[in-house]
Parts: C-alpha cells; sequence; structure tokens
C-alpha cells in the first residue's frame, strides 16, 4: 500500500504488533544470548490559554506526516524573534548592552557561554527530526561550527563552537527548517521529552507525543511561566518502558487508556537529578486528558508562588515539594486547581482531535514479519547478527522494525556526530523510512521505520559511516556530558574518562555476557550526564584543583519495567587513572555473584553494595 496522500488521516489497515519471538532468527545456538494553517477557533482557543503569541504547528512535508508544519502565524512569530535577538546582539558587540543585560537575551534564545566558546543549544521538540532538519544541522555545522553536533541527554542539538555574531544567522537558517532554540536555557519550561520510539514502540498504550505537542504549545512564550524559580523539565511516557525517565523530572506523565479508551495521566512531580537527586512522587491517578493543561497550570502556579527564589540551589521544584510533603503539595495544586478546573485552558474534543491527527500512523506497506532472507542473513554475517540483536527493536507494524545508530564508537565523544553522519543519517531516513527520524535519551539517533527485509542493506551503509557500533544497552554505550573538555561549570573531564573504559572493555563476548549495564559520567553535580540513575555512575569532582572521580551503583531510570532507583556513592572518590580499573573490580563482583540470566542491576539490588565496597578499597589498598 503507498503512504498517506496529503491530507489523507485514515489509519493503516494493518494494527497488528509484530511479533519479536519470531524476527528472522536464526536455530541452533547462534543467538543465546491536518490542515495547512489553523482556523479561527483553534488559533482562538490557544490564544485564550497563552495571551502572548503563542508557539503552533510544524509539519515540513506531506511525506514527513508524524510532525508539525509552522503556519504562517508561527513563521512570523519565529521571524520576529530572531531579528529581535539580532538586533540585541549587534547592541551587545557595539558595547550598548552588559554582560548582564544581555544574559538572559541569549539564554532564551539557547545561547551559553562555555569554557572556550559559546555553545548554542538548538530545540529538536520531543526528539523528533525531519530529514531536511537534519540536512540543516549538518550545513550549520559546516557553515559556522568545526563540522559536528552534539545529542545532548534531552534530546537536543548542540554546537559548541559558533561564534557570538553568528547566531543570529543560525538562528535564521533554523528558521527556514521550522527550528529554534527558543527556551532551551533559562528559568522556564524546556524543551518536552519523550519515548524516542515513541508512536512505534511495541509495548505502547499511548502515543505520547500529540500530548507533549499541546504541552509545548501551552508552554512556548508563556508570560506566567517565562520566568520561574529555576528551570523547569517536563517527560511524557506512553509506554509499559519507561524510556522516557519520568520519575527524574520536574513533572513526569504516565499516559495510557481506561476500559473505554479514554487517554489518562498519573502526574508525578518533583523528580530530578543534580545536586539534590530526588525520585518523583505521585499526586494524582487517572487525570482525564481535557484537564491535562488546567492542571499542569495550576502546578506551576504552585511552584511559581512558592518555590523559591533567594538560593539557586533550593530553587528547583523537588526541594517545595519535600519542604511541603507529597501530600502537602497535592492540596495545593488541588485548591489552585478547583479556579482552573473547566476553564479556557480545558482541552475541547476537537482540539485533542486536531494534534493527534498530525501524528496519525503512516500508511505501511504489507510486509512479511521476520523474512526469511533476514534469518539467512543473521546466520551468514556474525557482525549484522550482532547488530540486530542489539540496536534492533519490535514495531508496532509487522515487518517493520525500529533502529538505533550508535554514536559510541571509542575515541569519538559520546553523542558526537559529524557533517558528514548527518547527511548520511538524513539520508537514510528518506530511503529506509518516512523522511523521519530521532535522538534518544542515550545521545544516540533512531531511525524508527525500516522494513525488516532491508536491515541488511541498511547496516551495510550505517557500518561505512561509523555509526553501526553493536552495542545499544551495554557497557560502552556511555551517556556522557561534555564536561571540562567544553563546559565551564565542569569540575572534571568526562570524555576522556568514557574513552578510556571503552578502550578497556572492548571485547564483544565479554560485553554481551556482562547484559545490559547504563555507564553513566557527568563531570559536575549539575548531573548532565545523568549519573546518579546510570547503573554504574561516575562523577567529577574537584580536590584541590586535581580532577576525582565519585562512582555510585544501583541507579536506574526506569526503562525495561524496573522501578527507578538512584545510584548509591560507593566510597571516596578516586583518580582519573583508577576509574577502568574501578569498574574492573565492580564487574568482578557481579560476575562472581549473579544468578543464571540475573542482570547487573537486579544482581546489585539482592547483595547490596557492601561487596563492591569491600573489592573496590581492597584492590587499591
Amino acid at each position: 500500500m503507498p503512504r498517506l496522500a496529503p491530507g489523507q488521516l485514515e489509519a493503516p489497515e494493518s494494527n497488528q504488533t509484530s511479533s519479536w519471538s519470531q524476527f528472522g532468527q536464526p536455530a541452533g545456538n547462534e543467538l543465546q544470548g491536518p490542515a495547512e494553517q489553523f482556523s479561527n477557533k483553534s488559533i482562538s482557543l490557544v490564544l485564550s490559554i497563552v495571551p502572548t503569541i503563542p508557539f503552533v504547528g510544524l509539519r515540513l512535508s506531506d511525506t514527513v506526516r508524524q510532525m508539525y508544519r509552522y503556519s504562517a502565524f508561527d513563521k512570523q512569530f519565529v521571524a520576529e524573534r530572531v531579528a529581535h535577538y539580532r538586533e540585541q546582539t549587534q547592541r551587545y558587540l557595539a558595547g550598548e548592552l552588559s554582560d548582564s543585560e544581555f544574559l538572559q537575551l541569549r539564554l532564551r534564545n539557547g545561547l551559553y557561554i562555555q569554557r572556550l566558546a559559546p555553545m548554542l543549544r538548538v530545540a529538536v521538540p520531543y526528539g523528533t527530526l525531519s530529514s531536511a532538519q537534519l540536512r540543516k544541522l549538518a550545513h550549520i555545522s559546516r557553515r559556522y561550527d568545526r563540522g559536528y553536533g552534539h545529542l545532548s541527554t534531552r534530546q537536543n542539538m548542540q554546537f559548541n563552537w559558533p561564534e557570538l555574531a553568528d547566531v543570529p544567522d543560525i538562528l535564521e537558517e533554523l528558521a527556514e527548517v521550522e527550528m529554534h532554540a527558543i527556551q532551551t536555557s533559562g528559568s522556564c519550561i524546556r524543551n518536552v521529552t519523550t519515548d524516542q520510539f515513541a508512536g512505534v514502540a511495541a509495548d505502547e498504550m499511548v502515543d505520547p507525543r500529540p500530548y507533549c505537542e499541546l504541552i509545548r504549545q501551552w508552554s512556548t512564550n508563556h508570560p506566567e511561566f517565562d520566568w520561574l524559580p529555576r528551570k523547569f523539565k517536563i517527560a511524557v511516557t506512553g509506554a509499559s518502558s519507561d524510556r522516557a525517565a519520568i520519575a527524574v523530572h520536574d513533572i513526569g506523565l504516565r499516559a495510557y487508556r481506561d476500559e473505554h479508551g479514554q487517554v489518562l495521566f498519573d502526574v508525578f512531580v518533583g523528580g530530578g537529578l543534580g545536586r539534590t537527586p530526588v525520585i518523583a512522587e505521585q499526586i494524582r491517578t487517572g487525570l482525564p486528558v481535557i484537564h491535562l493543561l488546567t492542571y499542569l497550570e495550576a502546578i506551576m502556579r504552585v511552584y511559581n508562588r512558592y518555590g523559591r527564589r533567594d538560593n539557586k540551589y533550593k530553587a528547583r521544584i523537588k526541594i517545595l515539594v519535600r519542604a511541603m510533603s507529597a501530600d502537602g503539595f497535592r492540596d495545593r495544586v488541588d485548591a489552585e486547581w478547583a479556579h482552573l478546573e473547566g476553564s479556557q485552558s480545558t482541552l475541547s474534543a476537537e482540539e485533542i482531535a486536531r494534534v493527534e491527527a498530525f501524528f496519525a500512523p503512516y500508511e505501511y506497506l504489507s510486509l512479511d514479519d521476520a523474512p526469511a532472507s533476514l534469518g539467512e542473513a543473521r546466520l551468514v554475517d556474525t557482525e549484522f547478527n550482532r547488530w540486530v540483536r542489539h540496536n534492533v527493536e519490535p514495531h508496532q507494524v509487522p515487518g517493520y522494525s525500529v533502529v538505533t545508530l550508535s554514536t559510541k564508537i571509542t575515541g569519538v565523544p559520546p553523542g558526537d556526530v559529524s557533517d558528514v553522519q548527518m547527511d548520511a543519517v538524513a539520508d537514510w531516513a528518506d530511503d529506509f523510512g518516512f523522511s523521519e527520524l530521532r535522538i534518544s535519551h542515550e545521545q544516540n539517533f533512531v531511525l524508527p521505520d525500516v522494513p525488516q527485509a532491508r536491515l541488511f542493506e541498511l547496516w551495510q551503509k550505517v557500518r561505512e559511516q561509523q555509526l553501526a557500533t553493536a552495542n545499544v544497552g551495554l557497557l560502552s554505550d556511555i551517556v556522557c556530558c561534555p564536561g571540562g573538555d567544553y563546559c565551564s561549570l565542569a569540575n572534571a573531564k568526562s570524555i576522556p574518562v568514557a574513552e578510556a573504559i571503552q578502550r578497556q572493555f572492548d571485547d564483544y563476548d565479554y560485553l554481551h555476557d556482562l547484559g545490559d549495564i547504563d555507564v553513566n559520567i557527568s563531570g559536575c553535580m549539575n548531573a548532565c550526564g545523568h549519573h546518579h540513575v546510570g547503573h554504574i555512575g561516575i562523577l567529577g569532582v574537584d580536590k584541590k584543583g586535581a580532577e576525582y572521580y565519585q562512582i555510585s551503583l544501583g541507579g536506574h531510570s526506569g526503562a525495561a519495567g524496573t522501578e527507578s532507583s538512584l545510584g548509591q556513592i560507593v566510597g571516596p572518590s578516586i583518580s582519573r587513572a583508577l576509574v577502568p580499573d574501578t569498574i574492573a573490580s565492580i564487574l568482578e563482583v557481579f560476575l562472581a555473584n549473579r544468578h543464571e540470566g540475573e542482570s547487573f542491576l537486579h544482581c546489585f539490588r539482592r547483595i547490596g553494595i557492601e561487596p563492591f565496597k569491600e573489592q573496590i578499597y581492597e584492590r587499591a589498598a
């Protein structure tokens, strides 16, 4: 069957879930182991929610169906933002604005001043890109940067070397493909994130992207929440496996359906990492979708009113929830919601349907699930078989698969991608899918709609661009912030530590035997590398000017249906040179104590931290 024609919103005929248990696996022991613009009614509704220019719709072409396209209204809004920022940049460079006066202007447009140069963070709403957008990012990296970009843990793209005077030109070029850098920094509601497999995951209950988009429109340029006590992060999941890490966000939303098929949300508040890591508290169960924005608005009002502004280290909502208690905070929210429930921000069925229609499924071809050719290719080529085992996930539609392109090759900073690689990924998104791709929290690319029969063909191309490392979920698939090599806040470098670990543990058979292990590295307490939720977390600290590293164990973000947890600190920090051997000691304890088929995380939770602590510090002594 052909792809959906422009304007055609019908669901595909086949909505079956593919059988992953028969996904081209050979026998034997080899596999052990909507409309172009809004109607007047729709615009009126959005304007009633946000009484300034809102941010609406993005859908780049009629072949890229699961994205929004800017209306003329949106294009004007972004163009005016770019023009305003260009004028303010010129004033700053001319000495007419001080550093402090320019600070909030640049932060609201995604520009940081790092250790060596400015850093520009580009918004990628809920981690979804079109091929045209990625090509533009590749072009920007070539023309204005040093030929590469960085995939962040919040599903955005960062450029580490732009000239400050060039940033308005970069923003103007981003606007050409309906992108921007608005609210990627500052004390405001940041990029709403979700599952990188949203819309195609086999374990999905509700596609979370329409609701991410509703939140994005509501929160962008919202005058009441544009100057919060601190930055604010929202994540949404709709699958049984929480790949969005909702438990460690300021607000986490779990979407599901009731027995009548209505979308409901469980609401979690007060999670976060950084200086004070906290697992979020659930304050509402079964919130109907029509009340989503009014309830979020009630939460934001309570935080904006009572959150601390005298101490930035105690200004996050997690501190407020802890001070009030979850019950106390819930009571405040419910009292505020009593004034908001049924107000103009209540979502009508028509508005929900309008946004959901943009995410209607593609009309997939009718393909064989687990074709014989795939199984044969896996038997013949060991490297390809490994890649399918680790980097390919089941899809909702028979005959299709979800592919993760790993950026974690030894010698390359995790999450860094070259302009050539970006262009290649864009080409593959066109050739093997529907011109759509994703960025994952783990700093990898995702191609969401690859026919299973073409996996071998794709793998050959991916391998040529060094994006085919078969390590997704393994110890070498390290999540890592830029650290002291770039960030002015870092206490220590992160990238050399990641490389040292990858070099020491480069034997695939050993890594495969270890099973899934998340290693997360942060260069400072801000925890951009999410070290608190790594099965093995590594935090850079400063000891009298020397770089040391604190090890924690047992953290988990909530994926794979396992409860979220924060890592426990093993003991005193260690020098950089000792980190790889310390990891080796940790793995020795795991291998000596695990039960058959037991993962590292479950082993740790069963035996506790003491055996690991003894092994690490006895060896060091």
